[in-house]
C-alpha cells in the first residue's frame, strides 16, 4: 500500500499558497484492508475513507468509464491494480494531476508543473469531455488564479462539449455549487468570461448571457455595455470581500435589461420589474438558497429606486424603508445597500464615487429604530391605529434627523 498527496494541496504548495486541505490517494489497497487499518468509509459513489486520527480523506486509486450523459454517467473501478498514473489521468486539469510521495518526490506524468510555470489551465486528456462539471471547474479556476489562462485547445474541447449537449445534462445542484464557488473567487468575472467563450453560459444562464451587447446611456454608464457593467459590479463586490448573497444579487440585478425592446434602447424603463421576474425563474431552476434568492430579489426590484432616494420626501423615504422591511431585517438591509454600492461603483471611471443614497437611508433607518413601537402599541386597540401611530412617530424621528 502506497499513499500520495494529490490535487489541490500539491498545486497550492507549488504556487506558494497556503494549503488548507490535504487529499490522499492510496495505491495497492482494498476497502476491506482500509477498514481493518481503522479507516472509516464515507464515499457513496467510490471508495473514500477518513483517517482514524487526522480525519483527512484517503481515496483508493480508481479509473472511470463513461456510460451516459452528465457528471453521474460513470462507472467507477477501484482495485489494487489501478496505478497512480491511471488515477491521475482521470483528473480535470494538469495542475490538479500532480502527486507527491511520502518522501517528497513529485509524480507529474501530465506536465502540470510546466503548466503552473506558464500559468496555463489545460485539460489532462480528452476524458475531460466526459464530465460537464469540468467546464464549470475550469472557469472557476480562471476566476481564482487570475494570471492563468485557459489553453486554446481546452477552450475548443469545451466548445465541443457544449455542442454535444453535455452541458444540458448538468443538474441544478452542481451548477449552483460551482457558480457559488466561482462568485467567491478573487475575480468572478473571469469565470463568466470563460463560460461565454466556450458557449456554456448561454446554456446555463441565458438570462445573464443576453446582457452582453446591450447598450446603456453613456452619461450614467461610461462602459455602455450591460454585460461589462455587471462583471464590473461582481468584481467590485469581490474586492470588498462581500458575502455570497451580495455577490449573487450583484450578478442578477440587471437581468431585465436583456429584454428591453430595441426601440427603447439605450434606456431601460421598467427593467427592475423584468429583472425580478427573470430572477425568480433562475432561482427556481438552479434551486438557489433562500438567503441569496431573497436578497437578490429586493436588489433587483429596488436598486433603481434607491438611487432616487435623495429626491424623496421624508414620508416617502420612510415608506420605502418599510417596503424594504429594513426595520425587521436590518442586516439584510445593510447587504442591500452594499449590493447597491457595488452597482454604483461598478462603472468605468466611477469606481470610487460617493454613495449619498446609501448614507441617507442608513440615517433614516437609525431614526426609525429609535422609536419604541411596543410602547406606542400599548396605547391603542385597533391594529390599523397602532400601525398609523408607529409610522407617524417614526416619521417625526426621520424629519428630525433630516
Amino acid at each position: 500500500m502506497q499513499t500520495y498527496i494529490v490535487g489541490g494541496a500539491v498545486r497550492d504548495e507549488l504556487l506558494g499558497l497556503a494549503v488548507k486541505d490535504q487529499d490522499y490517494v492510496v495505491v495497492g489497497s482494498t476497502p476491506e484492508a482500509m477498514e481493518v487499518a481503522g479507516f472509516k468509509p464515507v464515499g457513496k459513489d467510490f471508495p473514500v475513507f477518513l483517517h482514524p486520527k487526522t480525519h483527512q480523506e484517503y481515496a483508493l486509486a480508481r479509473t472511470e468509464r463513461k456510460t451516459g450523459l452528465g457528471y453521474k454517467g460513470f462507472v467507477v473501478h477501484a482495485s489494487p491494480d489501478v496505478t497512480l498514473v491511471e488515477d491521475l489521468a482521470r483528473r480535470d486539469l494538469t495542475i490538479n494531476a500532480i502527486a507527491k510521495a511520502e518522501n517528497g518526490q513529485l509524480i507529474d506524468p501530465f506536465k502540470g508543473l510546466a503548466d503552473i510555470q506558464s500559468k496555463t489551465l489545460r485539460h489532462v486528456s480528452d476524458a475531460f469531455a466526459e464530465d460537464p462539471v469540468r467546464i464549470l471547474r475550469a472557469a472557476r479556476f480562471a476566476a481564482r488564479f487570475t494570471d492563468f489562462n485557459v489553453a486554446p485547445e481546452t477552450i475548443l474541447l469545451m466548445q465541443g462539449m457544449v455542442a454535444a449537449g453535455e452541458v444540458d445534462a448538468l443538474v441544478a445542484e452542481r451548477v449552483w455549487q460551482e457558480l457559488a464557488k466561482g462568485l467567491m473567487e478573487t475575480k468572478p468575472s473571469r469565470m463568466f468570461d470563460v463560460l461565454r467563450e466556450c458557449g456554456a453560459l448561454k446554456k446555463i444562464l441565458p438570462e445573464l448571457d443576453a446582457l452582453w451587447g446591450v447598450p446603456q446611456p453613456a452619461q450614467h454608464h461610461p462602459e455602455i455595455d450591460t454585460g461589462i457593467h455587471v462583471m464590473m459590479v461582481i468584481d467590485y463586490a469581490a474586492q470588498q470581500n462581500f458575502s455570497l448573497p451580495i455577490r449573487f444579487a450583484a450578478l442578477m440585478h440587471d437581468l431585465g435589461k436583456g429584454t428591453t425592446p430595441k426601440e427603447m434602447l439605450p434606456r431601460h424603463i421598467g427593467h427592475e420589474v423584468r429583472s425580478l421576474s427573470l430572477l425568480k425563474e433562475v432561482s427556481k431552476r438552479l434551486r438557489v438558497p433562500n438567503d441569496c434568492k431573497e436578497l437578490a430579489q429586493i436588489v433587483a426590484k429596488f436598486h433603481g429606486k434607491l438611487h432616487q432616494s435623495s429626491q424623496m420626501r421624508p414620508d416617502t423615504l420612510l415608506a420605502f424603508l418599510m417596503e424594504l422591511d429594513a426595520v425587521r431585517q436590518p442586516a439584510r438591509f445593510k447587504d442591500f445597500l452594499k449590493a447597491c454600492e457595488a452597482d454604483s461603483r461598478g462603472r468605468t471611471g466611477l469606481e470610487d464615487c460617493e454613495t449619498p443614497a446609501a448614507d441617507l437611508m442608513q440615517k433614516v433607518l437609525k431614526a426609525a429604530l429609535s422609536i419604541d413601537a411596543g410602547i406606542i402599541a400599548k396605547q391603542y386597540n385597533a391594529p390599523e391605529k397602532i400601525k398609523t401611530a408607529i409610522f407617524e412617530a417614526r416619521l417625526q424621528a426621520v424629519k428630525q434627523v433630516l
